[in-house]
């Protein structure tokens, strides 16, 4: 499948999609750019993206998967806990569609402040 980029200026995060619909209609909305938003340890930013909540979409996440949040629009990404986790887990808001896999260390967005502009842009 292909492969993105989220480009926060001072370091970027490339992922892989996975097959669905979430992560094709990501891809036809690329590129764009929006600002991003912080939640404990996650980010966040909305998306030029509409598609509903897929039947395996879930709140508890892996550092590492990307996900697309139907209510926000927003792509979220997790590496650790947020204000409603529970024993260590990534808990997001809302159920989430998975949509990519990150390629790297995502615990790096840790050094990302809410405001930073991000663009998001297609690889191959």
């Amino acid at each position: 499948m292909a492969r993105i980029r989220f480009d926060f200026g001072l370091l970027t995060l490339d992922a892989t999609l996975l097959d669905g619909p979430t992560a094709e209609a990501v891809l036809a909305a690329l590129p764009f750019t929006a600002s991003v938003l912080t939640w404990g340890e996650e980010l966040y930013f909305e998306v030029p993206v509409r598609t509903p909540r897929e039947p395996q979409a879930r709140a508890v996440v892996t550092p590492g998967e990307i996900v697309y949040w139907p209510e926000g629009p927003a792509i979220a990404i997790g590496w650790g806990r947020t204000p409603i986790s529970q024993d260590g887990e990534t808990r997001l808001a809302a159920p989430c569609n998975l949509f990519a896999r990150a390629d790297g260390d995502v615990s790096m967005l840790t050094s990302v402040p809410a405001g930073t502009r991000v663009v998001v842009e297609r690889l191959d």
